[in-house]
């Protein structure tokens, strides 16, 4: 192996599909076999399209990458030099093609290779091609890109809708993407300004790239989907700096440790028993309970209860209060109305002008209930449960109606 080799080198000719091994040999130099490289991928370029690299904005990023490249080895003797007895296609001669293809080029070569994050390299040294993104790269990206029509469509539509009016209430949230998390199936993040959904989730290979990985199926709210790997579609959430992942609707993160802008440093969730004299309530009173969220005083929230139809026009009464930091108050409380939804208290009132109201926040659900799911709300565990009206208590998901 010649002596001006070095591990870099090595690195760099293998993320550009270079065997480093076959072409050490006849004494070529770390310089010279980074321009070999790079011409290589120029020929490899002519051969699938049966043409040299074009510039021009309608053209692949990468083919104008490539036609700027070789009008830089056309440009210098010494590429010609070392480039001439491999050159096949003929692509070293210069000619008038070299210099119209380049007419009114927008944006010039410098300011392409910028913003490919190649930068233009010295004169000296126009083939270093450190920068240059590795297969692997170059496959995750081709991978996003490529989508199709998703046939059976009409079977997400629903869940995008449902997640959109989640977000709409609070029972949904969105978090900042945390660079390679975990990728399972029914996750769902904003990835370019889409809603997209893990549909499915293939058995776990090894790459060609000793990395393990898996294929998905994920489907966007535009109606198409992509088949692409896990690590591709985490290279896309990391490079999209506005990404999001949509939170589940039973929890979600309602005790998150990282703020958010619509969080509340405190807050209280609260449970009202009312005063009225209506015969129901006052037959049930022991079990009739209001639940809320506020971010405020709870005594001065119901200061006029008995003016108010959301408080069944009478006075009510604090049974129980819980102190809360950093909440998403519209979130929890749309979360705790589900949970007992239920038992939702179907009554309705005459407001004082006569017309007609039904309070939607009252349930008959005994406190000690209450107290027991607002207890494994906190410890993250009220997924694992529902309210079972009809027993009156709490129960496992798994145990039958």
């Amino acid at each position: 192996m010649p002596k001006d080799i070095t591990d870099e080198d090595l690195e760099l000719l293998g993320d550009l599909g270079v065997d480093a091994e076959a072409t050490q040999t006849g004494g070529r130099s770390a310089r010279e076999q980074r321009i070999i490289a790079g011409f290589e991928e120029i020929e490899r370029f002519v051969q699938e399209h049966g043409r040299k690299p074009e510039h021009g904005e309608n053209r692949d990023i990468f083919e104008r990458l490539y036609a700027v490249r070789l009008d830089k080895i056309r440009e210098s003797a010494e590429c010609r030099e070392i480039l001439r007895s491999m050159d096949s296609h003929g692509l070293l001669d210069i000619g008038d093609d070299a210099q119209s293809s380049r007419v009114n080029e927008e944006p010039s070569d410098e300011e392409l290779l910028d913003a490919l994050g190649v930068g233009a390299a010295p004169a000296e040294d126009v083939t270093q091609l450190v920068h240059v993104r590795s297969r692997e790269e170059k496959t995750a990206a081709e991978e996003i890109a490529q989508r199709n029509p998703c046939k059976d469509f009409g079977e997400f539509r629903p869940l995008f809708e449902k997640v959109q009016h989640d977000l709409g209430t609070g029972q949904r949230r969105t978090l900042k993407y945390k660079e390679n998390a975990d990728v399972k199936k029914g996750d769902m993040f904003i990835l370019d300004g889409q809603k997209v959904i893990v549909a499915e989730l293939g058995e776990p290979f090894v790459s060609d790239y000793g990395r393990p990985d898996r294929r998905l199926r994920v489907v966007y709210d535009n109606g198409t989907e992509s088949d692409l790997l896990v690590r591709s579609l985490q290279r896309a959430l990391n490079k999209d700096k506005a990404s999001r992942r949509i939170t589940e609707p039973d929890l979600g993160p309602l005790f998150s440790d990282e703020e958010e802008e619509d969080d509340f440093p405190t807050g209280y969730i609260y449970v009202l028993r009312s005063k009225s004299e209506h015969p129901f309530v006052a037959e049930h009173r022991s079990v009739v309970h209001k639940i809320g969220v506020t971010g405020g005083d709870v005594k001065g929230r119901i200061a006029n209860a008995k003016k108010d139809p959301t408080y069944l026009l009478a006075d009510v009464e604090i049974v129980a209060t819980f102190k809360l930091s950093n909440i998403n108050r519209k979130g929890l409380e749309a979360l705790l109305h589900k949970f007992f939804g239920t038992a939702r208290l179907d009554l309705e009132l005459k407001d004082r002008f006569g017309g007609q109201v039904e309070p939607r926040e009252w349930f008959l659900v005994p406190l000690p209930v209450i107290e027991d799911a607002i207890q494994k709300l906190m410890a993250g565990t009220i997924g694992d449960f529902r309210y079972d009206s009809d027993a009156a208590k709490l129960v496992e998901r798994c145990e039958s109606a």
